[in-house]
């Protein structure tokens, strides 16, 4: 606005100054031109103002002009200064605006980080409600679980080992036979008295407690492996004076006795007094899962397949699939047939050396070898042995004149065997078949019929044996078990010209015949019936109940019936039998009650 005020002013100056240079010139040169028109009379000229009037006037204006510019200007400097307040004040404004909008930013992101931290604390908050929970969950649950392990252990914890009586029970148990054999809940199967013996025409009825068992597992782990020690005994062990006439003192007797190193690696190391290798498991080969067949008479059935001796075993398992084995066990042989006194096998047990006066004892080259494979596919339980047996004897060719000559004879004798257990019907039905073939393996066949017979000249001579057993279970629930076993033991003719076993020469004319007996507690084996055991055969069937299976232990109630046949070889011929065999059978009905410890 200064500036166009300026430029105003000017252009009035130089107007003023070009009018009045040009009067200056008219006037100097003296003369006026003036029209040479004539006058009009009627018409008067106005007269013009001076030059220093006009001046004045001028200036006058001039001085308006510099009055109003003034003015302006102050007007001007005014409202530069309102204006520059008016800037200052937008600046201060803007400023504060600025600072009111970073303000409220930081307002506004510390609220974010406030939901955020609020959000965070609701989130840690839930975490600890539903952590408190779960922990106040766990706390109680280990307290449950603590209260039940003292009020009711499943073990008890010594110096970080775990001892478990698991496996103890007391039984009540009877049994009745239709024809007697003079023993108690443990059936002698070869013992089955013939038809016409004078055992065959009484029945007999005992009941016991013997078969109680005691148990006591002691495990502890450690970083590489876990080691276990196995103890289990029962009653049916008969000291010299254990008798039924008053106080029925029994002894106790060792069933099992081992140690165990199993490394996390899979490999197993097995010391000590256990069941055979050569029975069957039910999870790999693993001590302790053993799978009887489920009968109440502790000589199991014809047909099974085992031993319970000493033994070290070594087993390894790959991926819980497949499982391979091996062990050395306590050999034993039993003879069988014609015996020549021109030969040495072993004795009777010396006392001295804790052994049973009234049992006999080979003198035993080596230990029984076995080797073992087992399989778990997914469907079933398979297994696959074979026995290496080695026999000794001294032989007296001279015998009895003389000793010249004497020296040791040994063979070597085994088998194979085999076993499967498969499901069937959602697991209600169980089927089971086993079995052994070999020579010289008599004694792993329940019957122990034998192992051996002798030649004329005493040398050994290997019995061919054969074992097999059928099982089928029933498992309507968890509670019952209803149980049908079908086995048999075979040992095959062995003729070694005037010795052997099953000798076709063999009188057999008395089987026929009951014999006269010799004695108040002696009755008398039947004269002229010397045939050798062939087989003996038997089926049972049976039933587990459970009365009560809880945390105060279990009660199981059962009952079995088997049907024994025990057939002989031929030999000279029976009046009423041209064939020359003879045979006995026996009924029998087994009851027990079990309760087992928690």
């Amino acid at each position: 606005m200064t500036i166009h005020w300026k430029a105003l002013t000017a252009l009035v100056l130089a107007s003023a100054l070009v009018a009045g240079h040009a009067q200056t010139q008219t006037d100097a040169a003296g003369t006026t031109h003036r029209r040479t028109t004539a006058r009009r009379t009627h018409h008067v000229v106005p007269k013009r103002p001076s030059v220093q009037s006009q001046l004045e006037q001028l200036r006058d204006d001039m001085n308006a002009q510099h009055t109003e510019i003034d003015s302006l200007k102050q007007q001007l400097s005014e409202r530069e200064s309102e204006l520059q307040q008016a800037q200052q004040a937008a600046a201060a404004a803007q400023t504060a605006a600025q600072q009111a909008q970073q303000a409220a930013q930081t307002q506004q992101a510390a609220i974010e980080t406030s939901n955020q931290s609020v959000t965070s604390l609701q989130g840690a908050v839930a975490d600890l409600k539903t952590n408190s929970q779960a922990t106040l969950a766990t706390v109680r649950a280990e307290q449950a679980k603590v209260h039940e392990q003292i009020e009711h252990p499943e073990a008890l914890n010594y110096k970080g080992i775990t001892i478990s009586p698991n496996g103890s029970f007391i039984e009540a148990a009877t049994v009745y036979r239709t024809a007697a054999t003079g023993g108690g809940i443990n059936t002698q199967f070869t013992g089955i008295p013939l038809q016409n013996s004078d055992q065959a025409q009484l029945s007999e009825f005992f009941g016991s407690g013997r078969q109680s068992r005691v148990a006591l597992k002691a495990t502890g782990v450690l970083a590489n492996m876990k080691l276990t020690g196995y103890y289990e005994a029962d009653w049916l062990g008969a000291g010299v004076t254990s008798n039924n006439n008053q106080s029925n003192s029994y002894v106790l007797r060792e069933r099992q006795l081992w140690a165990q190193a199993a490394l996390k690696s899979g490999w197993n190391f097995t010391g000590g007094a256990m069941w055979s290798l050569a029975t069957e498991t039910t999870q790999g080969l693993e001590n302790g899962t053993e799978i009887l067949p489920g009968t109440i008479d502790s000589q199991y059935t014809a047909g099974f397949v085992w031993a319970r001796q000493y033994g070290f075993r070594v087993a390894k398992d790959f991926g819980n699939k497949f499982w391979i084995g091996a062990s050395a066990e306590n050999p034993q042989t039993l003879p069988g047939g014609s015996s020549p006194t021109n030969q040495v096998l072993g004795q009777a047990g010396n006392g001295g050396g804790l052994y049973n006066l009234n049992a006999n004892y080979s003198y035993n080259l080596a230990p029984d070898m076995i080797a073992k494979i087992a399989w778990e596919p997914g469907w079933g339980h398979y297994e696959l042995f074979g026995i290496a047996r080695f026999f000794r004897n001294r032989v007296y060719p001279n015998a009895p004149t003389s000793a010249a000559g004497a020296y040791n004879d040994s063979t070597v004798g085994g088998g194979i065997g085999g076993s499967l257990r498969v499901p069937l019907a959602s697991k209600k039905i169980t089927f089971g078949l086993k079995g052994l073939y070999g020579d010289g393996t008599g004694r792993y066949g329940d019957s122990t019929i034998g192992d051996i017979t002798f030649k004329p000249d005493g040398q050994i001579s290997l019995l061919h044996n054969f074992s097999a057993l059928e099982t089928l279970e029933f498992n309507p629930n968890k509670r019952f078990n209803i149980y049908t076993n079908y086995g048999g033991d075979y040992v095959g003719r062995d003729i070694q010209g005037t010795s052997g076993y099953g000798l076709y020469t063999a009188k057999m004319s008395g089987c026929a015949t009951e014999p006269v007996p010799g004695g108040t507690f002696s009755p008398a084996t039947p004269a002229n019936c010397a045939g050798n055991t062939k087989d003996v055969q038997e089926a049972t069937t049976g039933y587990w109940f459970f009365l009560y299976s809880g945390p105060k232990g279990r009660l199981r109630q059962g009952i079995q019936y088997s049907y024994f046949t025990r057939n002989l070889w031929s030999g000279t011929g029976i009046p009423t039998n041209p064939a020359g065999g003879a045979k006995g059978t026996d009924n029998i009905f087994e009851t027990s009650l079990r309760y087992y410890l928690p």
